[in-house]
Formats: structure tokens, C-alpha cells, sequence
């Protein structure tokens, strides 16, 4: 019997595969056909990484931050029956406004895909005078109608919560500078109707654990469990030879998540196997996603693998909350509300 619970639909059909032998370390484990998505994966497009995926109709979609061979970034709609082998659309995804005209952001990269209700949003990184979060949302896959910013230049690293939190929407974001960013901490702000947006909390900060000592960021959308919300999100360092991009895990307080409930202080997963030291940009393991089924506790996350390749990694909830807990460290004011 699970020892914890997910509020989250059932997904039989997930991806899986069983723990390895001898496994040492946090209790998350790669796929051993990695990396899921190869090179020049669509004609005109050199790399897809860092993208999220999710269940659809039976089946699996996901929005993919296809490198363009102009060196451009855009987002590419792709689908899959077991949400391992995926194909892609040709084109990439057009986007209207909410009067059904066209409407492109001049560049778009980093998705996150989440469905609140009866609607699926995606949320990206994009140009509004500078980085900014862009905000789209679709019911078919068909239609894909950009909303308003939700916030002022300059931002990454934004994922909605699967559902609203006392009566209101609820992002998490990465607030920056105009350049590589070379600081960041996570906030959380909410919105009566994904038009007007306030509330800002600090949610957490960098730490003086080596491998997210110079900034962090939000990943995949959290998991709604009987803990909390688990929230996988990245890390970065940086050496003598670059930045370093890791993936680790926190669980916030379910009524109030700027509250931190346990962080853990180290990491689950680091750059180690070829795929993810050895690409456009070296040394990243990035998480935008996860696929989770609440009857069996197991979760497949996907990550983003050196600007290159998309990575999936397994584990289940009662190992990785165990885990989370059994190494957590809190930092000055994880437990706060985040608010000034």
C-alpha cells in the first residue's frame, strides 16, 4: 500500500521502467534508451530540449522548443502513443490572438504544458521588449490563442499550478536581467482570471548546497500530493569550466506554496552520461514535465539534456518524497510566506 497519495488522474498507460539493480544515489532512475529525442528531429529544426509533455485523449502531446537551424527557437506540437517515440508537426505552431487573428511572438523557447480545468496552457519564454513569459491556451490542439503577459520583462521559468489554490491561479516564475542570468530565485504570484496578476511571494532562493549555489528555477508543473506539491526544479553552479544545470526536488505547503515544507540538499539528478555533458550547451539536466499516475505512484519526468536532446527519468512518489525529506535542509526563509 502507497505510504502517500497524488490528487491527479490516474494514467495507466504512462511510461515505465523498472528501478535498476544496485541503484545509489536519490531513487530516480534513467531511461536506458536515452535520449528519447535524437538530433535534427523535423526538417529546418537542429534540436528539440527542454519541452513538456502530457496526457491527451488516451495518447500523449507535448509543445517542443525546436532550435531552428536559423538559430532561432520556436515551439513545435508533437504526439505520441506511449510518450516515448513522438512525431512532429512539420510547421510550427501557430498562434492567434483572442480575436482569431494571427499572432507570433517573435521567438519562443522552454514550454511548460498544463491543463487547470478544461483547458491546457502553455506557458513559454519569450521576447516582450526583452525576455518575458508569453501565455497561450488551447482546448484541441487545434487552436492555440495567446493571452495577454502575464508579467513585465524580464522573466523565465514560469509553470502554472494544476489547479487554483484558494479560489485563484497560481505561477510560479523566475524573475532576471536581460542577459544569461546569472542570479535568479523562484517566486509565486496568483490571478483572479490569468489577466490580472499580483500577490508575488519569494518562494525560495539559491543555496549554499555547491550545486544550485548561483540561481534556480522552476521545472516541471508541481504534483498536488497528500505532502504537498512536489516540485522538481534546476539548479545551477558555476565552474571554471561553464555552468552546471542539476535537478532537484522541494515539497510546499498546499494552501500556501511560497511556504517551503522540505527542500532537499541534494541533488536527484546531475549531468553524468554523455547526452547530458555533451551538446550545444554541456553539462544540463533542465525539467519541464512530468507524467504521474496516481494509482501506482510512479512518475516519468522529462528534462531538457545539454540544449541538445530530451531525456526521461522514473521514479515514484512514496521513494522521492521519502527522500526529499530524509535529506531536507531548509535555508534562511524557506519557511516564510515570502512576503515583505
Amino acid at each position: 500500500m502507497s505510504k502517500y497519495t497524488m490528487i491527479s488522474p490516474a494514467v495507466p498507460n504512462m511510461p515505465w521502467q523498472e528501478k535498476p539493480e544496485g541503484l545509489k544515489g536519490a531513487p530516480i532512475w534513467r531511461y536506458s534508451e536515452n535520449p528519447v529525442i535524437g538530433r535534427n528531429p523535423v526538417e529546418g529544426v537542429a534540436r528539440i530540449f527542454n519541452s513538456a509533455v502530457i496526457p491527451y485523449e488516451g495518447k500523449f502531446i507535448g509543445v517542443f522548443r525546436g532550435e531552428q537551424v536559423n538559430g532561432v527557437p520556436y515551439i513545435y506540437l508533437g504526439r505520441s502513443d506511449d510518450a516515448l517515440n513522438w512525431e512532429f508537426d512539420a510547421e510550427k505552431i501557430v498562434f492567434v490572438d483572442e480575436d482569431g487573428q494571427p499572432s507570433q511572438p517573435v521567438y519562443a523557447y522552454d514550454p511548460r504544458l498544463v491543463k487547470v480545468e478544461d483547458t491546457y496552457y502553455i506557458i513559454f519564454c519569450q521576447d516582450f521588449y526583452g525576455a518575458a513569459i508569453g501565455l497561450a491556451k488551447t482546448t484541441d490542439f487545434q487552436t492555440f490563442v495567446r493571452m495577454e503577459n502575464p508579467f513585465l520583462p524580464f522573466n523565465r521559468n514560469a509553470v502554472l499550478f494544476p489547479r487554483r489554490i484558494n479560489g485563484n491561479y497560481v505561477m510560479l516564475s523566475r524573475p532576471s536581467d536581460s542577459g544569461h542570468t546569472p542570479f535568479g530565485d523562484i517566486f509565486i504570484s496568483e490571478s483572479p482570471d490569468l489577466l490580472y496578476w499580483g500577490r508575488h511571494r519569494h518562494v525560495m532562493g539559491k543555496s549554499a548546497e555547491w550545486w544550485e549555489a548561483l540561481k534556480i528555477g522552476g521545472g516541471a508543473a508541481p504534483i498536488e500530493t497528500s505532502e504537498g506539491w512536489l516540485l522538481f526544479y534546476h539548479g545551477v553552479t558555476g565552474t571554471c569550466n561553464g555552468y552546471v544545470y542539476s535537478i532537484g526536488g522541494a515539497i510546499l505547503d498546499i494552501d500556501e506554496p511560497s511556504r517551503v515544507r522540505y527542500r532537499c540538499e541534494n541533488f536527484l539528478l546531475t549531468p553524468q552520461e554523455w547526452y547530458e555533458e555533451r551538446g550545444f550547451v554541456p553539462n544540463v539536466c533542465f525539467p519541464c514535465a512530468t507524467i504521474h499516475d496516481s494509482a501506482s505512484g510512479r512518475i516519468a519526468l522529462y528534462y531538457g539534456a545539454a540544449d541538445s536532446y530530451v531525456g526521461a527519468a522514473f521514479t515514484t512518489l512514496d521513494e522521492i518524497v521519502d527522500y526529499i525529506k530524509e535529506h531536507s535542509v531548509l535555508h534562511g526563509d524557506d519557511r516564510e510566506a515570502g512576503k515583505r
